[in-house]
């Protein structure tokens, strides 16, 4: 039987692509050069381990690191989120730094149907990576914060698309900042499988836009037919089902129930009124018509005729 639908319900849905906190080993990403991003063991904002990356070559002049994550299956996705949490070095809090010093980093992606990547290809740069933007910090942090146990960690999410082939790979491009890339998950947007207007709609994935509307067809429940034009949804870019169109009602003889998910039979009295098979008059019902009183006194003028003849009958009986 179908549940009443809750709010719950009909959040926007998420489906994870790839989470790097989930590693129980070393994430194994590619750096180049060498002596730029370095895997280390460090901390998320609850204080548990985690697998993180960091560079800080700030005293070093013309910086340009690369980090490319493993191959990432886009599993029928249109548009794909990034969310990233990092923390960056404040510039002004390091003793002598150049003016080289940088606050940002960009996130690039690069698309293959298969995992082609190799230490040299795609080429470190821009074209044939589609960069998907900067990324700056909201807050960065300080050596007496480090020293206090203090993290601030920044938490920022991109999205790009439309994507089409079979996956793709993430990068992130250091210019010469000092900051730790602390968690990267990647995962689409889907509306969820959701009744309303008496139609039940599948889970439908997003579009390739933030603005796409991707419309879904509904099928009536169970005893229900469609009344109005053919019934449908749209899934927006966030994961969210808009009002719908057109609407499905319940069959005679059947209610709507549990917030309009069911259609169920109407209950039946137990005792219906019945009829008197002498006089074809319903039962439990005050008489309306003058025949329905003719056909009662008639009724009692048979009764006394046959009493009268039973009687006739035991007098007989008892003298013989």
């Amino acid at each position: 039987m179908n549940k009443p639908q809750s709010e719950e319900d009909l959040l926007p849905g998420e489906e994870t692509l790839m989470d790097s906190t989930t590693a129980t080993a070393e994430l194994g990403w590619t750096v180049h050069p060498p002596s730029g991003w370095e895997e280390v063991s460090g901390y998320d904002e609850n204080m548990n381990t985690i697998r993180t990356y960091q560079v800080c070559n700030v005293f070093e002049s013309s910086q340009n690191n690369w980090l490319r994550t493993k191959y990432i299956r886009r599993r029928g996705a249109h548009r794909i989120h990034v969310e990233m949490k990092f923390s960056v070095r404040d510039c002004s809090s390091i003793p002598n730094v150049p003016g080289s010093c940088k606050e940002t980093f960009n996130l690039y992606y690069f698309e293959s149907d298969f995992d082609s990547a190799t230490k040299t290809f795609p080429n470190w740069m821009e074209n044939p990576w589609m960069k998907v933007d900067t990324i700056a910090a909201d807050e960065s942090f300080s050596q007496v914060d480090l020293g206090g146990r203090v993290m601030k960690i920044n938490t920022e999410v991109r999205s790009f698309g439309p994507v089409s082939k079979n996956g793709f790979y993430l990068a992130f491009q250091d210019y010469g900042g000092c900051m730790s890339l602390i968690a990267v998950r990647v995962f689409y947007r889907k509306c969820p499988r959701v009744i309303q207007n008496g139609a039940v709609f599948q889970e439908t994935l997003s579009g390739a836009e933030s603005t796409s509307l991707v419309a879904a067809r509904g099928t009536c429940i169970a005893n229900a037919e469609e009344v109005d034009v053919p019934i449908k949804l749209y899934c927006n870019g966030d994961g969210e089902w808009l009002v719908p169109i057109g609407r499905c009602m319940c069959r005679a003889g059947y209610e709507s129930v549990e917030n309009g998910t069911v259609c169920r039979g109407k209950s039946q009295p137990e005792d219906l009124p019945g009829v008197c098979p002498e006089t074809g008059i319903e039962l439990g019902k005050s008489l309306r018509h003058e025949s329905d009183v003719e056909r009662l006194r008639e009724l009692g003028k048979g009764l006394s005729v046959e009493k009268r003849r039973l009687r006739g009958d035991l007098v007989a009986l008892h003298n013989s």
